[in-house]
């Protein structure tokens, strides 16, 4: 007796197939594949969209407007639950497709998962050429899709329908590992799509995908204790990884019983609540002067879930302590042998609660834990000092627009900011209440990356108020998916922060003799130059034109009057304030590596190479 199949179409096969899969961890199980974006063109609209028409009782669709977009909007659904769900994406071929490599890169650098279905040219080749196809004179099988190869974490182009089920199943295993998981993409041949073919019923039925939590290697561990024990000065740098394996308290449980400090990533910020007496805030460029004072004389670093950015290690000089060593629990050997480090290859919560009870008895010694203690009400002080507003008339600066978002937001409250000059304000000031506040993505720093991003989070959590903080510069990036908002009544709120320029890179520019060149929104003069008023541009108008409830606030009054009605509403709502340029952040308190010519006729640069070396020169390679 033959074994039961199933007549589908290929693209009907993989949408049944996806609504099947679900992961397992602890004992909760999750959708894998909560929902599909898409966006609709001949390369997809016959084969997948027809497939989620015939399934939309169980794979729910979101229209988005941008493909890059959807990308972001499905990775901040994923972040927010810990990698243990995912969203899908669907384009079309050609500029559909290649506007998805950007998203698929943050994706990836960030180690969160999501699915890429492109749509690619016809496997049989009778349309050859078709409409958006690249013709490539030396190799036939080559597509736009393959610059989707060096992103993705699993590629496969599907060239016959029997061909979806092996790709299918890697697909999901690489999407549900927490030490593989990233961007994974099926390039979709449109006319496989639509083929027809008898699936083996087995394909369809329910899969759970347990979430491992392995458990470090006893010698490993072993190592790892005598290290901590030996100890005189150890410091722990959290990383975004804590947070995935939701392993907060026990990074609690083990910092109350030994006292050992938590300087954090941009990813592990909120590990430790911000009023915890071990929590030092930020680290490296973009750090506190607690933290990053402590990193250059901590004889022990203990990296838990980090990949040790540029931006961690001051580009190599943050770690001076002569005989300094590194402790690094990851669930990747890729990253837990970074800095030639001792490692504990394993989940961050078994890792940290075996670690914890291994060291049962043992405690920093208390000059230490009052030196840091002492650090971090000085920098508490620092912040009061940027978020404090004396003039409740006087128009904000940027640090008094977050201190004015800390009287407003609650612990559960989601902030969500990526690039500019925002992403440092927040690394050494925002007051961390709870895990999941503090959304930061900086594994890429993608302008754009916010508003999208939003609406994912928002999906995810239902009920959660939702902000996305963004510049000008990063509005004008990517604010299309307002309209999706709109649209699926996912009421976000955006704070839109106009100061008529890339601020960020403007000072970055300043201080490597590039003179803040192009980086204003200004007219441009018959010189080359920016010079004279800002350009007549209304944001607050465009958000409001594309569907958002916008409240306008000119004064810190105003303000926090406007912060207080966007958290109530129910509404995509849009707070759009000018703010005082002036510089009121604490400056950065470690060095960070952008080479400056190393010869040019412009005194500035000139000026400019001279401190660059002399920073240079503190670099250690950590071997």
């Amino acid at each position: 007796m033959s074994a039961a199949t199933r007549r589908l179409t290929t693209a009907q096969a993989l949408v049944r197939f996806l609504s099947a899969q679900y992961t397992e961890r602890d004992g909760v199980r999750r959708r894998l594949i909560a929902g599909t974006w898409g966006i609709f063109g001949h390369g997809n609209v016959a084969g997948i969209g027809q497939a989620l028409v015939e399934y939309a009782a169980v794979m729910p669709y979101h229209q988005g407007r941008n493909e890059q977009a959807m990308v972001h909007a499905a990775v901040g659904h994923a972040r927010q639950l810990n990698r243990l769900s995912a969203q899908a994406v669907t384009t079309s071929i050609g500029p559909g497709a290649t506007n998805l490599v950007t998203g698929a890169a943050l994706a990836t650098v960030n180690r969160l998962p999501v699915l890429l279905l492109p749509g690619d040219y016809f496997a049989s080749r009778v349309a050859d050429p078709l409409l958006q196809q690249l013709e490539h004179p030396v190799e036939a099988d080559v597509s736009v899709n393959d610059t989707l190869r060096p992103v993705s974490r699993y590629f496969d182009r599907i060239t016959r329908p029997e061909a979806l089920i092996p790709s299918a199943l890697n697909a999901v295993r690489v999407l549900a590992d927490p030490a593989e998981t990233g961007a994974v993409t099926l390039a979709l041949p449109q006319d496989v799509q639509a083929e027809a073919y008898d699936w083996p019923e087995e394909f369809f039925t329910e899969r759970v995908w347990s979430v491992r939590r392995p458990a470090p290697d006893p010698a490993e561990l072993t190592a790892a204790v005598a290290a901590v024990r030996s100890a005189r000065r150890p410091l722990i740098v959290a990383g975004g990884g804590i947070h995935h394996s939701e392993a907060e308290q026990a990074l609690k449980a083990l910092v109350d019983a030994t006292g050992i400090p938590v300087a954090s990533t941009q990813a592990g910020k909120g590990s430790l609540r911000h009023d915890h007496p071990a929590d030092l805030g930020g680290i490296g460029h973009t750090g506190t002067a607690v933290s990053d004072e402590l990193a250059r004389t901590a004889d022990l670093v203990i990296g838990v879930g980090t990949r040790y950015s540029d931006f961690t290690t001051a580009s190599g000089t943050l770690f001076q302590h002569p005989d300094v060593r590194f402790l690094n629990l990851n669930i990747t050997g890729f990253d837990a042998h970074k800095l030639a480090a001792r490692t504990l290859v394993c989940d961050a919560r078994t890792g940290l609660e075996q670690l914890a009870g291994a060291l049962a008895g043992h405690r920093v010694e208390p000059s230490y834990e009052a030196e840091y203690r002492a650090g971090k009400e000085r920098w508490e002080r620092v912040v009061e000092t940027a978020y404090r507003a004396d003039d409740d008339t006087a128009v904000p600066t940027q640090t008094q627009v977050l201190g004015a978002l800390d009287a407003v937001v609650g612990d559960e409250d989601v902030v969500i900011n990526a690039a500019g000059s925002l992403p440092g304000d927040l690394h050494k000031l925002w007051r961390s209440r709870s895990p999941r506040q503090y959304h930061l993505e900086y594994g890429y720093s993608c302008m754009g990356y916010e508003i999208p991003a939003a609406l994912g989070v928002q999906q995810a959590a239902p009920g959660t108020p939702v902000w996305a903080l963004v510049g000008d510069g990063t509005y004008l990036m990517n604010p299309t998916e307002i309209v999706t908002a709109v649209q699926e009544n996912l009421p976000v709120k955006l704070v839109l922060i106009q100061n008529h320029g890339y601020a960020s890179i403007g000072g970055l520019s300043e201080s490597v003799g590039a003179e803040r060149f192009g980086t204003a929104y200004r007219h441009r003069a018959a010189d080359g130059t920016f010079t004279g008023a800002p350009l007549p541009v209304d944001l607050a108008a465009n958000a409001a034109s594309l569907g958002m409830d916008v409240l306008r606030a000119k004064t810190v009054r105003e303000l926090r009057n406007a912060l207080a009605e966007a958290r109530a509403s129910d509404r995509p709502t849009c707070v759009y304030v000018e703010t005082d340029p002036a510089p009121t952040a604490p400056p950065a308190e470690a060095w960070w590596d952008v080479p400056v010519a190393e010869v040019s006729t412009r005194e500035a640069a000139v000026r400019a190479r001279a401190r660059y070396d002399s920073e240079a020169a503190g670099r250690r390679r950590h071997l």
